[in-house]
């Protein structure tokens, strides 16, 4: 925003223009423009559904059968409760210590 010498369509801010058309259209409280409606509505993919069929697509060009099933849950192994130990008394031991000189 603080050059000026790029120069062309390419470089046309177009929201700050759009934002300064909102900030002056509620100044002068006027209604907002609606923003136009996407031609075309975007694409969703089903990722499942692409990885299905690209497995069965592999499988068959192997040869294989192109059978899909369903992993098997897995079952988790239930945590053991923490055993009672009784609490042993430490000793404290003092070390020497040497003091760091320079």
């Amino acid at each position: 925003m603080t050059q000026d010498d790029l120069e062309g369509p390419e470089f046309t801010d177009t929201y700050t223009d759009a934002l300064a058309k909102i900030i002056e259209a509620k100044r002068e409280e006027k209604p907002l423009t609606e923003a136009p409606e996407p031609e075309q509505p975007g694409k969703v993919l089903d990722l499942m559904a692409a990885l299905t069929e690209s497995v069965q697509q592999a499988k068959a060009s192997r040869g294989e059968d192109a059978d899909v099933h369903e992993l098997p849950k897995k079952r988790t192994a239930k945590k053991q409760p923490a055993k009672k130990t009784t609490a042993k008394k430490a000793a404290k031991k003092t070390a020497a210590r040497r003091s760091r000189s320079a």
